[in-house]
């Protein structure tokens, strides 16, 4: 093996102990070992290639100038330290985010294989790169988890932190609702004033800043991955904003009282069908406007 090929391999740590021999007895070894470790002081939020590639040419130049017949190769070498360091930190630090618009949903994996669900106008960012230190992702709207056993993250919110071990969960963290759905296994929920553990079938919910008492579940995953979105004696506004993440049309509902309580559901692929369910229950008329807004009034 040449010399190129040994520091290439020296640069991404995978010499076997045969070809480490041969590295050490390399001419220029002690310069490259020198500039691996000149690399190691400088912090990663603050790096500058520019800073690294001077720091690391001066000291070089302090040697006798007998040597300085490898001094170029050197400082190629040192270019490509501060570049590949500075590459490794922007992709290490860098988030990967997942979101779902108006009528959209999307499944995916994470690093450690677990599944997980995004209903509509939802968001999640974790940092693959960094996942085995830090499993940690942050979600906006809501989603359906499928943990792999022994495998255990956070979900942070607004509201609160979600503590995971194989388990399947819900979470909707939207303005003024939050809430944990547990299906299998346990979850811990931590907010400012309360830390529960969920067993299956228990539901933590949170609407307008009151924590709201829960019966049991009793379904094997939320309605809304069958294309459905179900409601017990939930205020109508949330019925009516859930309504416009599955359709591309607004509801003007000014004249109507939406604090009364709805039960029900309703379909995520028929617009007038969906729209009949979530009115005709509660006696209320709507008109479809040119424009696409539908104004619900009262009968």
């Amino acid at each position: 093996m040449n010399r190129d090929e040994l520091i290439q391999k020296w640069l991404r740590d995978d010499l076997n102990p045969q070809e480490m021999e041969a590295f050490k007895a390399l001419d220029d070894y002690d310069a490259l070992i020198k500039l691996s470790e000149s690399l190691k002081h400088f912090k990663a939020p603050a790096f500058d290639e520019s800073v690294a590639f001077e720091t690391i040419s001066a000291e070089i130049s302090k040697k006798p100038k007998s040597k300085t017949k490898w001094l170029k190769p050197i400082l190629r070498i040192a270019a490509l330290l501060a570049i590949s360091f500075s590459v490794y930190y922007y992709t290490s630090t860098l988030d990967t985010s997942i979101s779902t618009l108006t009528a959209d949903k999307t499944t995916f994996y994470l690093p450690d294989h677990s599944q997980v669900t995004l209903n509509a106008l939802s968001k999640i960012t974790y940092n693959k790169k960094n996942w085995k230190n830090q499993r940690e992702l942050t979600l906006h709207g809501e989603a359906f988890f499928k943990v792999e056993k022994g495998s255990k993250f956070n979900v942070q919110t607004s509201f609160g932190t979600i503590t995971v071990l194989g388990t399947q969960f819900l979470v909707e963290n939207r303005n003024d609702i939050f809430e944990v759905v547990c299906y299998e296994g346990s979850v811990q929920v931590t907010t400012e004033d309360k830390n529960l553990v969920l067993k299956p079938g228990d539901q933590f919910l949170i609407l307008d800043g009151e924590f709201i008492a829960q019966e049991k579940e009793n379904s094997a995953n939320p309605a809304w991955l069958h294309n459905e979105s179900q409601f017990k004696s939930m205020p109508y506004k949330f019925v009516l904003n859930e309504w416009e993440r599955h359709y591309k049309q607004k509801l003007d509902a000014k004249t109507i009282n939406t604090s009364v309580l709805f039960t029900g559901k309703f379909v995520h692929d028929d617009l007038d069908l969906a729209l009949k369910a979530i009115t005709l229950p509660l006696n209320i008329k709507y008109t479809k406007k040119e424009n696409g807004l539908i104004v619900l009034h009262e009968k």
